[in-house]
């Protein structure tokens, strides 16, 4: 019990003082836990959604199937292979109907494919899943850090098959810890389970052997996956020191659970055979049968690893001493557009002709042989397929004319435009003729003549030089008002511009 003098003798300013942020020990423990959280959020995610299905899905505890789906790819899948999808929703549909006797066996099964895609999160992008958590930097700041993780992954397997495992943060939500050492668990969990062995608890060491089986599994994945990296890239794997400790410590221990194992699979008969009770014996038989599958695993991690250095070796001559890929393409721009544009045509056209007779590819020459020959000719006639009812003439009604223009106003408005190049005229006088004009004349004349000379006023003299014309209309707004009774704006001046024949001519010459 604190005395009065040693609290009077706290400065204030010190007890008032705000404490600091958690040790770095701490606070990695405290993002553990929040980590193995998040693992299981996904799982409470599907009883959450199980509502949004098309019918009544609330008698189905989803956390429970996805629990068994997880546990059934992590007991099914191998070293190389991985579990085959319809066969784990094969073995969830017994557990689901056990669940709903009275449903359908469909409603059953779609349970089960649904539960295993949303593990899978089939409707993401990447196919996982994110959380947000919070750690303390070295200074004492608060900092959000995102966590990605995936439950079971689609691998490809031979054949173009397609096979499920499950990750590290899956087997962690079975055996209920997060960035454990592998090793230091799967000693803890053996010891555990020789322990309640010894003293008749089998229904406790059957969770505890199970437990041991998880550790094998993610030690086997833990080593898989370096090797993957390192044929995709050996430089990828730290084979100096990483690697080759962990397989050194693979090996040693694969050699203490293998006389470990074999001392409790020794335990585990005795007590079989001595007990009386048949519920001692079921529960020991199956302990049997999973050390022993927890020694063929064993056996199994011991080949590997024992084949990693010289699958290292080989892999290292193979992707030092191969021929690097050709990774250079072609600049169409730079290696051909660009010098080309300057050149004459005769000598364009022999670069263009050389580029594209060897850029569509390769053309395989039409070749007649006996066998095909003598195989078509034999062959009997295919009979027509029935084409189906014939398809009645369409009454095709003739599109009226609806233009506002005939071709006698078109052509009596180019004759009053035609004008002598040293004598341009008023739009206002244009108008004024094209109303008096015999036969055709009228507003729509003057109409028409307006537009035209309107257009004029933006002459497309490029196109005109091109086509090789020898005159153009132009239009020339000189500030002068127009005075007609049909029409207002600029009286234009309105004149024939003669184009340079000759230059045209050359022009063209020198293009061929």
């Amino acid at each position: 019990m604190t005395s009065p003098a040693t609290t009077d003798s706290v400065p204030p300013q010190l007890s008032a003082a705000p404490r600091p942020a958690p040790g770095p020990a701490a606070d990695e423990g405290l993002a553990r836990r929040l980590r193995a959280l998040a693992c299981t959020a996904p799982l409470h995610d599907l009883d959450a959604r199980k509502a949004n299905l098309a019918g009544e899905y609330s008698v189905y505890g989803m956390a429970e199937v996805a629990l068994a789906a997880i546990d059934l790819v992590t007991l099914n899948m191998d070293f190389d292979t991985g579990a085959d999808n319809d066969q784990i929703v094969a073995r969830l549909v017994p557990r689901i109907a056990a669940q709903a006797p009275h449903r359908p066996a469909p409603e059953h099964e779609r349970v089960a494919r649904w539960v295993l895609e949303n593990l899978i999160n089939v409707g993401s992008a990447d196919r996982g899943f994110r959380a947000v958590y919070g750690t303390f930097a070295a200074d004492g700041s608060y900092v959000r850090r995102d966590y990605d993780f995936k439950l079971i992954e689609e691998v490809p397997g031979p054949g173009g098959t397609v096979y499920l495992r499950t990750t590290d943060e899956a087997v962690n939500v079975l055996v209920g810890a997060l960035d454990t050492d592998v090793t230091s668990a799967q000693i803890a969990a053996e010891v555990k389970l020789e322990v309640l062995i010894s003293r008749g608890r089998l229904a406790d060491a059957q969770l505890a052997a199970e437990q041991a089986r998880y550790r094998t599994v993610q030690y086997s994945e833990t080593l898989r996956r370096a090797l993957e990296a390192t044929r995709r890239n050996v430089r990828a794997v730290d084979w100096l020191n990483s690697v080759p400790d962990m397989i050194a410590e693979a090996l040693d221990h694969v050699a203490d659970r293998y006389r470990h194992e074999n001392a409790i699979l020794t335990n585990i008969r005795k007590a079989r055979d001595e007990t009386e009770e048949p519920e001692h014996k079921r529960r020991a038989a199956e302990l049997v049968d999973i050390v022993k599958d927890c020694i063929r695993r064993h056996t199994q991690l011991q080949s590997r690893l024992l084949e990693a250095g010289p699958l290292f070796r080989a892999e290292q001559d193979r992707q030092a001493f191969a021929t690097p890929a050709a990774s250079a393409g072609i600049d169409l721009y730079g290696h051909l557009v660009a010098p080309v544009l300057p050149l004459p045509v005769e000598q364009a056209i022999r670069v263009t002709d050389a580029f594209f007779a060897r850029g569509t590819g390769l053309r395989t020459p039409v070749s007649v042989r006996v066998a095909d020959l003598v195989d078509i000719l034999l062959t009997p006639p295919v009979e027509r397929e029935h084409l189906g009812a014939e398809m009645p003439e369409p009454d095709l009604i003739e599109t009226p004319d609806d233009s506002r223009f005939t071709d006698d106003e078109l052509a009596a408005a180019k004759q009053l435009l035609d004008l002598p190049a040293d004598a341009p005229r008023r739009l206002s006088g244009l108008l004024a003729e094209a109303r008096k004009t015999p036969g055709v004349g009228g507003e729509d004349l003057a109409y028409l003549v307006a537009l035209l000379a309107i257009h004029a006023a933006s002459p497309p003299v490029g196109t005109a030089y091109r086509q090789g014309e020898e005159k153009l209309l132009f239009a020339v707004d000189d500030g002068i008002e127009l005075d007609d009774p049909g029409f207002g704006g600029a009286d234009l001046i309105v004149g024939t511009a003669l184009l340079d024949a000759v230059g045209m001519a050359a022009d063209r010459t020198e293009g061929a």
